[in-house]
């Protein structure tokens, strides 16, 4: 089997997996429902909504910038924005082609040449420090929720965040030691930008006019943010409405509510992502400080 012709069927085989979850969604919910929750969303609070999700974007290529600048690559952030925007539009637009990650890592080893194995470990590394941080998160609304499941467990989520934190920690250590000076500064700015896209959803509930269960819909928004991660379908998609489905089950939400925040979120991450087709056609040309 030629690698393009792999690529084709892994790409092929998500679309399907995609288009199987969104169905079996509508087997469970009546689209009419959904569109009337949509329908109430008020514009103002989805333009806040969309400004602190750009604004989580604009600190997530920050912490992208840090490591490369860690290995070497001394990319302006500007130049490091634009990448970051194209990367975006790959992953969500042109699933068949060269993935958004795979993409900059391409740019930054063709410039810069800090070695494959570098560029590698630093993308990995990103998505690693920002997956830490959903999961802390997500522990912190749990103690916040008085939902009697997250109560029967209290002490254990309790330990699970500074374990995760000395795990991931000791991970660097071992296999990414040329990346430990920046630890604390990459887990920081993973902070920021897990808190703004909070916010974002924060303000996606609030043009939904939900007035309750704040905790429980932003716990399983994270959840949903960890399982897209996982590379199943289309840019998360079916992979984070169905998390949503059930967690809203499980929690006792609106069913109707939970999807209807996940496909607002799905837009204005399609709408952001849109504008870096800019840069597919004319490519960004990396522009290096001191």
């Amino acid at each position: 089997m030629t690698e393009k012709l792999r690529k084709k069927l892994i790409t092929a085989l998500k679309i399907i997996v995609s288009a199987v979850l969104i169905y079996f969604i509508f087997t469970k919910i009546e689209l009419k429902d959904i569109v009337q929750t949509l329908k109430k969303s008020e514009p103002l609070y989805l333009f806040l909504a969309l400004l602190f999700f750009v604004l989580s974007k604009i600190i997530s290529a920050f912490r992208t910038n840090l490591y490369f600048h860690q290995m070497g690559a001394k990319v302006s952030q500007l130049s490091n924005l634009k990448l970051y925007l194209l990367g975006m539009f790959y992953n969500l637009f042109l699933p068949g082609g060269i993935g958004g990650d795979a993409y900059k890592g391409y740019v930054i080893q063709k410039v810069y040449q800090p070695g494959t194995k570098k560029v590698v470990s630093s993308l990995l590394l990103d998505r690693l420090s920002g997956m830490l941080l959903l999961f802390i998160y997500a522990c912190v609304l749990a103690l916040l929720s008085k939902n009697e499941f997250f109560q029967s467990f209290f002490w254990l989520i309790v330990a699970a965040i500074p374990l995760s934190v000395v795990a991931f920690w000791f991970v660097n250590k071992i296999f990414f030691t040329s990346t430990l000076p920046v630890f604390w500064k990459s887990v920081s700015f993973s902070a920021l930008v897990q808190l703004a896209q909070l916010v974002c959803v924060l303000f996606v509930l609030k043009s939904l006019s939900v007035d309750t269960d704040f905790i429980e819909y932003l716990f399983v928004f994270l959840v949903s943010s960890i399982v897209s991660v996982i590379p199943l379908t289309i840019g998360g998609i079916g992979s984070r409405e169905v998390t949503f489905l059930y967690g809203a089950k499980w929690l006792g939400l609106d069913e109707s509510t939970s999807i209807g925040i996940s496909f607002t979120f799905f837009l204005i991450t399609a709408l952001t992502s849109l504008f870096g087709v800019i840069y597919h056609f004319k490519k960004p040309q990396l522009e290096s400080v001191d």
